[in-house]
């Protein structure tokens, strides 16, 4: 591969300074970067690399920075947040009185109720929880059975994270099929019409080469929708080309529209996408529009940029189709983490005046020299997508159509691998991450003490790098946690990392609770990935009748500022999709119940932390639980069966998501396994009992690059579904993370 150049000489605030994070996810990065943001570590002395790619404060040569943008180029990033919704967790002081389990577990009341073996046994009674095996298809089902069997049920933040990411998923799903892939079709018709308008006007200039690649680009999004797209003859060997290596998704292979290295296999639809026709086509057009780059140190990939600029920018309704996919895909996934049309547009003005000609553009080779010289101002990216050679910078600057978004955890990870951080000891590079990455830059001690166990600070700079991401983070910051529903659900999450001192119940107290809750956080992030896998660098039931009554009262797991901001989040969903149009009257109001019950929820926190009794009614509330979620559930799927009999076996919990590439062919994968069982012991009315709820079962691996899982064939692998000839695999074994052994017995 040919080496790139460095394109300028950045004075560098701080090489993982974040300074433009707040921009890139509330507007257009043209606008002068603030002097003060929540990730400005100007303070630090460091500098972890000479090609570093974090966005520079200050520009050797000043002169070149873009003016503001004159009227007919105004364009700005959209966003459906204006800012988050904050809601009150309460300010009570945890004081509930300590207690004390007898080892074999003879002081507690339900004992008799439960079958446990004697290592399941032992943990409980050491930790106060034990969590064990595969509970069921999905997290609702565990709750009506503890309801029919009268056993107390432990609500957990698991299993309402997990219903957010069913609604979330769903709601993205409808609006794609609804409104963007129809939107994407036109847009990809109507772009493709006037490049190849520019074309003919270019033909026989220096221009000619670069209005070509434009069709040839348009061309491989239409077909990708419209399988009856005409090709135009000139570009047809080069959008065949394209569109073989697509359907082939084989890994990384030269792309000769790009000129440069594709990774050709993550056009494999995944996620929710995969099985449906529409969806898949419309996964594979927006992939192809977020992932291929024209980058500024090629001429002839500027010269692209730039007629694909204006024939975005000069007709309202073109960009107005432009707006409304982006705008609402920002607003689920942030902002992108590229330059595109809002930061080029204010450029090209800048350099050739406000009004000009296609035909006086392409003799005005001192006003494309301008051109060139302004966008190398613009800020780099942040995360790296494309493959790179030892000793390139790690992010290549340069303009993508519909870029790929910027997402905190991604950043943070881009930090913590080859080449951010250098070999070990023994010479071995990071190519690939640890999901616990996150949650340790983040604040957790305890993910980052198992990272450490595991070498990872043995690679050079691993350490440095994650102190001052700690330290950058350390501090809340509205706008860039509530800048879009990915950057929210992160923000929902985070309370979990928190010790629980005194005053908390005695099973939230020990290290094996903080390292449940990691796996509940690495677990509701996988999801979140799941979700977001395209845009990231969805009646009321029966509930039935009991027998001989108990004492089946429950608990809800205390995490009051997980449910105050999880409101936040529901409520942000649905004022958001209100201001697009995009949400129905249905929709609407099975969000304001998502909200009620976290409300319901943050309450009964609350009064358990105060050591209060609750009512009637809340302990009502808990035990039909798993009928309130199981609605939820249903709501997602029910339109998606072919038959009226949907079961939970046809749509499990399970998912599997690739998070980073190693180009070298391996691949991160994060999945969930149907969820597992967890037995507490808490207190109710001065009694210790048994509750059982369901938590999330968290796995990693690395897999073959061009063997990209789907949910499909995980659930096939792992003998949750069967496979084509109707054979369940009950052979295969992956290992749980290493660190859930000491709380976990399956």
């Amino acid at each position: 591969m040919k080496k790139r150049k460095n394109l300028k000489k950045f004075v560098i605030l701080s090489t993982l300074s974040f300074s433009m994070v707040i921009n890139l996810l509330s507007g257009c990065s043209l606008q002068k970067n603030s002097e003060e943001n929540a990730f400005d570590t100007s303070a630090q002395d460091t500098d972890i690399s000479a090609d570093a790619d974090m966005p520079p404060k200050a520009v050797e040569n000043a002169d070149l920075q873009p003016d503001p943008a004159p009227q007919s180029f105004s364009v700005t990033r959209p966003s459906l947040l204006a800012g988050g919704t904050s809601v009150d967790a309460g300010s009570v002081t945890p004081c509930i009185q300590a207690y004390t389990i007898h080892p074999d577990l003879s002081n507690i009341s339900n004992l008799q109720q439960f079958y446990l073996p004697e290592e399941a046994a032992d943990k409980l009674a050491r930790n106060g929880f034990v969590v064990q095996g595969r509970a069921c298809n999905e997290f609702f089902e565990l709750y009506e059975m503890n309801r029919y069997a009268q056993i107390p049920n432990f609500v957990t933040v698991d299993s309402l994270m997990h219903t957010y990411h069913l609604y979330f998923s769903y709601l993205l799903k409808n609006i794609e099929r609804t409104y963007l892939s129809e939107n994407l079709a036109l847009l990809s018709r109507q772009m493709l019409a006037i490049s190849a308008a520019q074309y003919d006007q270019l033909k026989d200039s220096q221009w000619e080469s670069a209005a070509r690649r434009n069709v040839a680009f348009f061309t491989v999004g239409a077909k990708l929708l419209d399988d009856g797209t005409q090709v135009p003859d000139y570009v047809k060997d080069t959008v065949s080309f394209e569109l073989e290596s697509i359907d082939q998704a084989g890994g990384l292979s030269m792309s000769e529209l790009a000129e440069d290295f594709e990774d050709y296999s993550q056009y494999i639809p995944r996620g929710y996408y995969e099985g449906d026709d529409a969806l898949s086509q419309y996964f594979k057009a927006m992939m192809w529009y977020g992932r291929i780059h024209f980058p500024q140190d090629k001429e002839d990939m500027n010269r692209s940029a730039l007629l694909m600029t204006i024939a975005l920018s000069e007709d309202p309704q073109v960009y107005e189709l432009w707006e409304s996919i982006y705008a609402v895909t920002s607003f689920f996934a942030g902002a992108s983490d590229d330059n595109g049309v809002c930061e080029y547009a204010p450029v090209i003005a800048r350099a050739y005046g406000d009004n000009f000609t296609l035909t006086a553009l392409s003799k005005d080779d001192d006003a494309f020299s301008r051109f060139q010289e302004l966008i190398a101002t613009l800020p780099a990216p942040q995360i790296n997508s494309i493959p790179i050679d030892d000793g390139e910078d790690n992010v290549i600057p340069g303009f993508r159509f519909m870029g790929q978004r910027f997402t905190i955890d991604a950043s943070i990870m881009q930090n913590l691998i080859y080449q951010r951080v250098g070999e070990n000891s023994s010479g071995k590079r990071r190519m690939l991450p640890d999901v616990l990455d996150l949650p340790a830059a983040l604040g957790s001690d305890t993910a980052l003490r198992i990272l450490e166990e595991g070498g990872a600070a043995d690679y050079a700079d691993y350490s440095r790098n994650m102190d001052m991401l700690r330290q950058a983070l350390s501090d809340d910051n509205a706008a860039l946690w509530s800048a879009s529903l990915y950057a929210s659900w992160l923000n929902t999450l985070r309370p979990l990392l928190a010790v629980k001192g005194e005053g908390y119940p005695i099973f939230m107290q020990n290290e094996e609770w903080l390292k449940k809750d990691l796996e509940c956080f690495a677990g509701s992030f996988t999801e979140l990935k799941h979700d977001t896998i395209l845009y990231s660098k969805q009646v009321l039931a029966e509930m039935g009748g009991g027998e001989e009554e108990r004492d089946d009262r429950g608990y809800v797991e205390p995490e009051p500022l997980v449910y105050a901001r999880f409101i936040s989040l529901a409520d942000q969903t649905s004022q958001g999709l209100m201001a697009y149009g995009m949400l129905t009257d249905e929709d609407k109001e099975n969000l304001s119940r998502l909200s009620y019950i976290a409300n319901q929820l943050l309450v009964i926190s609350n009064k358990e932390l105060a050591d209060e009794l609750l009512t009637d009614e809340e302990y009502e509330f808990i035990r039909y639980y798993g009928g309130t979620i199981e609605h939820f559930w249903y709501e997602t799927i029910k339109n998606e069966g072919a038959s009226e009999s949907i079961s939970t076996q046809e749509y499990p919990a399970a998912v599997v998501v690739d998070i980073a590439t190693d180009p070298n062919g391996e691949i991160l994968e994060a999945a969930t396994d149907n969820p597992s069982d967890i037995y507490v012991v808490v207190k109710v009315d001065g009694a210790l009992k048994i509750a059982r709820g369901t938590v999330f079962s968290f796995y990693q691996f690395t897999w073959p690059l061009s063997d990209r899982l789907t949910d499909a064939k995980w659930r096939q692998m792992m003998g949750i579904a069967p496979d084509e000839t109707g054979y369940y695999n009950y052979d295969f074994s992956l290992p749980k993370p290493a660190w859930t052994d000491s709380y976990r017995c399956d």
